[in-house]
């Protein structure tokens, strides 16, 4: 009777701990609510959205259609809801994913303004102890991070920073107060999905906007567009085809690869075909494309030929044109900033591109910045300069599992995953939107991630388990599996973050397969099977 008495749940807080109220830990408060489940989620902001919370910087916005990025899994909630525009901006979404709150009453299980610093596995009681930033501990059953690919903001490895005399933000750490760039010398440091967003908005009022690039992007025109309520009426009509399409494509997008390869068409076929998807909206031109333009050198440099010529076309100064072409990664090996008249930005005559190949920043100044070769003057330097992605959010909490152990230790080849959702040696802890999970359009892979986690609980509960974990031998059959489906992907010989690349992050120089790069459907087929197995995969007690 004793040793039953140790498992008791009596003297646990929760059922369930989740950490993070962004899209995937509100969804999975909803679903796990419904069982009877007793959670609580814990939130370092002060209000829910996650990425759309924190990313307040000029210019952020979806490159997913709006459409296909809010939640499906209620009838009531897609009636209710009007979108603006085509690809939503962050204020839009913000409001949306509080109006889901409200609408679901989930702000009376978060805690916001709740950091979680550390959580570590309690083996003789088979709970998780967390510990949060103002000292107070919390004991649940089970354990689900929520806590995004993209949110460990890295700031750049320059010297001096904190001296400087102006204002100066990260853009996933943004004030909540308008910031004003009227007749301001701005600097921004940075050209990914951020950095382009940032640019173009900036530029619009700044003074004077500096940019200074290490490395350009492919970028593509996002073609955004306002939708009217007769639009909107045809939208809501065809939600049902809308999500059944996100369901069917390879990474949940409207848009899926073209069955064709790039040289099974003539020349003029293909100039016509690569015109179209740089004439549509959004992500068609990458992940609508020939099926081959991400596996096959020559195709590869088909269409980054192409997209070369309309840089070239749109930049006036064909010195400054040739310095935004990549020349180091191919199109669509990277992930495909989306922009509105970015590159016109340049043709300004207030507006500056600084290589800092070509002139490296020195440090950071009481007045703005130096590099090799000047001293530049700022009123605002912005730091474009991305995430800590994919383990990051987990390196910055002390995670142990049974027996004490560090995650950070057991992934310090690289992550290692069952499903991308749970971790050898470390019981009763899912992962939403974990390393080797499905990515794509992410709110579609979140919403199969929590129901699958939500379908794991369910049977926990019915079959009083009290010790859910994966196998080594499952864990190193989805890891191989992962990497030998990285297998001749361009993309897998890029330093990007998805490739675990971060030249600001010590440690993270090393190429690792981060995500999975397989199929959504095929991925979700696996996990569905493992689920009708009774999840025998795993070790259960």
């Amino acid at each position: 009777m004793a040793a039953a008495h140790a498992h008791d749940t009596q003297d646990l807080d929760h059922d369930v701990i989740i950490i993070g109220a962004g899209m995937s830990g509100m969804y999975q408060l909803h679903r796990l609510r419904a069982l009877g489940l007793r959670v609580r989620v814990f939130e370092a902001g002060t209000g829910v959205g996650g990425t759309w919370y924190w990313n307040r910087y000029p210019g952020a916005r979806f490159d997913s259609e709006s459409y296909s990025y809010g939640y499906s899994f209620s009838r009531e909630l897609l009636d209710e809801w009007d979108w603006s525009e085509h690809f939503s901006a962050q204020p839009e979404t913000l409001r949306y994913l509080n109006h889901v709150a409200d609408k679901l009453d989930l702000r009376r299980d978060i805690q916001f303004r709740s950091r979680v610093t550390a959580a570590h596995y309690q083996d003789d009681a088979r709970c998780w102890q967390i510990l949060l930033e103002d000292g107070s501990r919390h004991r649940a059953r089970f354990l689900v991070t929520a806590i995004g690919l993209l949110s460990a903001p890295t700031m750049p490895r320059i010297a001096d920073v904190e001296t400087f005399k102006g204002q100066s933000f990260h853009t996933a750490r943004w004030p909540h107060e308008k910031v004003s760039f009227e007749g301001k010398r701005v600097a921004v440091i940075g050209t990914g999905a951020t950095g382009v967003q940032t640019i173009q908005e900036v530029a619009k009022t700044a003074g004077h906007l500096t940019i200074f690039q290490r490395t350009p992007n492919w970028c593509a025109p996002l073609h955004n567009a306002k939708i009217d309520a007769r639009e909107m009426a045809d939208i809501r009509a065809r939600y049902p085809e809308i999500f059944q399409r996100c369901q069917e494509t390879f990474a949940c997008f409207l848009h899926t690869p073209d069955p064709r390869g790039t040289f099974e068409v003539t020349p003029e076929e293909r100039e016509a075909f690569f015109e179209k998807l740089y004439g549509e909206r959004g992500f068609g031109i990458w992940q609508g494309n020939f099926r081959d333009i991400l596996v096959d050198r020559a195709a590869n440099a088909a269409i980054s030929d192409f997209v070369a010529r309309k840089i070239r076309q749109r930049v006036k100064d064909q010195a400054v044109a040739e310095k935004l072409i990549p020349k180091n990664h191919g199109f669509g090996t990277r992930r495909v900033p989306l922009e509105t008249r970015y590159y016109e930005v340049y043709n300004q005559p207030n507006v500056k591109l600084v290589d800092i190949n070509e002139t490296p920043i020195e440090r950071i100044t009481p007045d703005g910045i130096k590099t090799s070769d000047a001293e530049h003057a700022f009123d605002i330097i912005i730091y474009a300069t991305g995430f800590d992605a994919i383990t990051g959010a987990f390196d910055r909490i002390d995670l142990r599992g049974a027996g004490g152990r560090r995650l950070k230790d057991a992934w310090k080849e690289g992550p290692q995953t069952y499903l991308g959702v749970l971790v050898e040696g470390f019981p009763n802890m899912t992962m939403l939107m974990g390393p080797h999970t499905a990515l794509g359009n992410i709110p579609r892979s979140i919403e199969y991630n929590v129901d699958w986690v939500t379908g794991l609980m369910r049977h926990a509960r019915d079959h009083g388990l009290t010790r859910i974990e994966a196998t080594r031998a499952g864990v190193d059959s989805w890891t191989d599996h992962v990497k030998s489906l990285g297998m001749g992907l361009l993309s897998n010989e890029i330093n990007s973050w998805m490739t675990g690349i971060n030249s600001n992050v010590e440690g993270k120089q090393t190429r690792i397969i981060a995500r999975y790069s397989g199929s959504a459907p095929a991925y979700r087929a696996r996990c569905d099977a493992v689920a009708a197995d009774g999840y025998r995969e795993l070790e259960q007690a």
